[in-house]
């Protein structure tokens, strides 16, 4: 497997909380002060640091992240006083700022190269759990900080999980080992290829990887190698259209061109994800022997993304009907696993393979109740609350149900 990085190439510390009521109400001043505690003297220190440079950023669970750049100041407002301190971390109104409201977590995290990550998001939700899962915060977030340094000796891989959440941040993680990568792309120059084919080029570039070994490990294996590879390719087509430049006629700015490339190369990373999570489970599955239809049509032209045993199994009445599985495949949910539950009225229990880590306990709740199974490989078990892993499945369980049922 290749190197995938330190989380603390990225960040240095962070500091959480949960914000009250007196915390998120309009300042007269138009703007905003927190106490110094211990945790965040922790973060940054005992000097003064006027005017750091900050993103601020708002996730909620469905809607797009909202991000404003301003600065943010750690104080000591009593520094001329002989004996007494009085720290404060300062930062001015903002869009995210406006956002915030009572019982909405407030992380603050310290990057590596001086400046500051604010995110704020709703108490309970995907995004919270995700991000207190990325930097090794155990408990829900109370009402004063709490604060983890992030050392090389003590510190997590960026794996694919941790790389989803960065992703959600705006940050880009390095590719490792791009010589490497570049070699394995070099054919496809400036264009992309389907996505079969390079679903296929992963699986091909992992030779000591089996369709035959652990299911769960061979698909985040697979799926990890793809990610690699496309965003390797990415990037030089990005780099290549970026040096292109963009302008229009009479030496204008071309800004709307620009606008319509970057929602491009956001569509394009989105839909590819979905297709290789496919391809891959298509591969898997048809490797070990196991019936299924991809996309087969059932009622009102619903279209599920896996049927065991098939096709034509569905559509005979007198097929068991405990002998027919259905698999959904999203790489991320959102609110869309509702879609799953009309894809097959034969089959009361769906069940629905993510990559998505930590989805909040809302919602797997709200899937229990509505005959849902989630199916996730086994590493991304960890991201989720130790309440919701014996109700998750993994690829494994999945695979074993699937055989069990076509040999019945």
């Amino acid at each position: 497997m290749m190197a995938r990085g330190m989380l603390s190439d990225y960040f240095e510390g962070v500091a959480v909380k949960r914000l009250s009521v007196v915390e998120t109400s309009p300042a007269a001043s138009n703007q905003h002060e927190f106490n110094g505690s211990r945790a965040l003297r922790g973060l940054f220190g005992d000097d003064d640091r006027k005017n750091i440079p900050a993103r601020f950023i708002w996730l909620g669970e469905e809607q797009e992240g909202i991000t404003a750049d301003s600065t943010v100041s750690w104080y000591d407002a009593r520094r001329n006083h002989p004996t007494r301190t009085e720290y404060r971390l300062y930062y001015p109104a903002n869009e995210v700022t406006a956002l915030m409201g009572a019982g909405d977590s407030f992380f603050l995290a310290l990057r590596s190269d001086g400046s500051v990550m604010v995110i704020v998001t709703p108490a309970g939700s995907t995004i919270q759990n995700q991000l207190l899962w990325l930097f090794g915060l155990d408990a829900q977030p109370g009402f004063e900080f709490t604060a983890r340094e992030i050392t090389p000796d003590h510190d997590a891989g960026v794996d694919f999980a941790a790389r989803y959440i960065l992703d959600e941040l705006g940050i880009e993680p390095e590719e490792p080992e791009a010589d490497l990568l570049d070699g394995l792309i070099a054919r496809f120059g400036m264009a992309f290829p389907n996505t079969r084919v390079f679903s296929a080029l992963a699986r091909d570039s992992l030779a000591g990887v089996s369709p035959h070994d652990d299911p769960d490990a061979v698909l985040m294996a697979w799926i990890e190698r793809e990610d690699l590879l496309f965003r390797r390719l990415e990037r030089h087509i990005v780099a290549d259209r970026l040096r292109s430049g963009f302008m229009a006629a009479g030496d204008a700015a071309d800004v709307e061109g620009f606008l319509a490339f970057s929602l491009s190369v956001q569509n394009r990373r989105k839909s590819r994800a979905g297709q290789s999570l496919e391809n891959h489970l298509e591969a898997l599955f048809g490797a070990r022997g196991i019936r299924f239809s991809r996309g087969a049509e059932t009622e009102n032209h619903h279209r599920p993304d896996f049927l065991f045993p098939g096709q034509a199994e569905y559509l005979d009445p007198l097929f068991p009907a405990p002998r027919l599985t259905m698999l959904a495949s999203k790489s991320t949910l959102k609110d869309r696993w509702r879609q799953v539950l009309t894809e097959a009225a034969r089959i009361p229990q769906k069940h629905l393979l993510t990559l998505q880590p930590a989805i909040s306990e809302n919602q797997t709740a709200q899937m229990q109740e509505a005959g849902l199974r989630l199916v996730l490989p086994a590493r991304l078990h960890d991201t989720y609350r130790e309440s919701q892993r014996a109700w998750l499945m993994s690829l494994s369980d999945f695979v074993g149900l699937a055989e069990e049922r076509q040999q019945a």
